[in-house]
């Protein structure tokens, strides 16, 4: 396994860089002399000799790339307050000016086809932020193996993603619901995957950090929606609390993408692995949800979704296959009958014992605990 290295007194310190990744460094002033075979340096500042002993050594040197307004190699996810800097609440239309919305306008303006600096550029990014999501989601099944919290219960930080409508209001009996489901999954020690929005997206990981509190329900009920235009967005921003609780661990992390920029990622989630590809996000949300997927009532995305799981689980091609819950039995069997099929599918597999079709919020929960993730 390569060692990356993101601090410059890191590599100070390092008596031979031999196959290491160092990422985003500036080390202009700095006269490397240690063994640099096979080293990577994605995006850092060299100076002349520190250069010279890299390509003689053959390192690969990727340079950064100019005129993006975002880190083409990042080392770690994003957090609602790096997404939203700059954001204030009294001022709602500033969200604008915050890194989230200059990303997505420079996006668009990239088109269906960017030239190929900019496709390279949005590549890396995005690869870059698939390593930081494993490597969070490795630290917290780690983390919750060693038991390190009371609230840390016999799920052991195993990944559950939850799937479901991005129009749900904060102030519909659906939101509520989310948040209660939310509860349940943060009570049982899981590590909660979203899409990272509004709607269900948002109200899981609120239930996770905070439970089912109707002050905190009251108050994200005042702006239940948001428009298309930066104002009310910001106003749907700033109703959500920034004092949501921490925990020894993240707990709630969102899998948005900047192909639906539209829709700003949600402050509920500790932490965001924003994209660009929204191929690469969705199939990546589902590939780290080895604990299960839960499917509360969606539309067309969400149907997708339960599909491209099920693909995943018949073949085998990602791992064992992993629980199927569908969370609402009247929408799942008569209103969108997606469950009938997947059933229908997984008879005689494997898959088909981890297929469950509830109303039941606990039995979902418990159903998910029984799987040894």
């Amino acid at each position: 396994m390569r060692t990356e290295i993101t601090s410059a007194e890191q590599v100070r310190a390092a008596a031979d860089l031999r196959g290491a990744v160092l990422v985003g460094l500036d080390l202009g002033d700095d006269d490397l002399r240690v063994p640099l075979d096979g080293a990577l340096f994605l995006g850092c500042v060299l100076s002349p000799a520190t250069r010279r002993r890299a390509d003689a050594a053959g390192a690969l040197v990727f340079p950064d790339i100019p005129d993006v307004p975002y880190q083409v190699y990042r080392s770690s996810l994003y957090t609602p307050a790096e997404l939203f800097t700059g954001f204030d609440p009294e001022r709602p239309a500033s969200y604008a000016d915050t890194p989230d919305a200059r990303i997505y306008r420079h996006s668009k303006q990239q088109g269906h086809h960017p030239d190929p600096l900019h496709a390279l550029a949005e590549r890396l990014h995005d690869h870059a932020i698939t390593e930081a999501l494993d490597e969070v989601l490795d630290g917290a099944r780690a983390a919750g193996m060693r038991g390190g919290s009371a609230s840390v219960g016999e799920a052991g930080g195993a990944p559950v993603a939850v799937m479901g409508g991005h129009a749900l209001g904060r102030d519909t009996a659906g939101y509520r619901r989310a948040v209660e489901l939310g509860a349940r999954l943060g009570e049982a020690g899981f590590t909660v995957l979203t899409g990272g929005g509004p709607g269900a997206m948002e109200a899981v990981p609120l239930g996770v950090r905070v439970g089912v509190d109707e002050g905190v329900l009251k108050d994200l009920a005042r702006a239940p929606k948001f428009g298309g235009d930066a104002e009310s967005i910001g106003r749907w921003i700033a109703a959500c609390p920034t004092d949501l609780p921490t925990f020894d661990r993240p707990r709630t992390i969102g899998i948005p993408t900047w192909f639906y920029g539209h829709e700003p990622p949600n402050p509920a989630c500790e932490l965001h692995a924003k994209y660009f590809a929204n191929s690469v996000r969705e199939e990546g949300l589902l590939t780290v949800a080895t604990g299960g997927v839960v499917y509360t009532p969606g539309s067309a995305g969400t149907v997708q979704e339960v599909f491209q799981d099920y693909t995943q689980n018949h073949y085998g091609s990602v791992g064992p296959a992993a629980p199927m819950v569908f969370l609402g039995e009247d929408f799942w069997v008569n209103e969108v009958p997606a469950a009938p099929l997947v059933r229908r599918l997984a008879a005689g597999r494997e898959a088909e014992r981890w297929i469950l079709v509830t109303d039941d919020v606990d039995e979902a929960v418990e159903f998910l605990r029984g799987y040894p993730a």
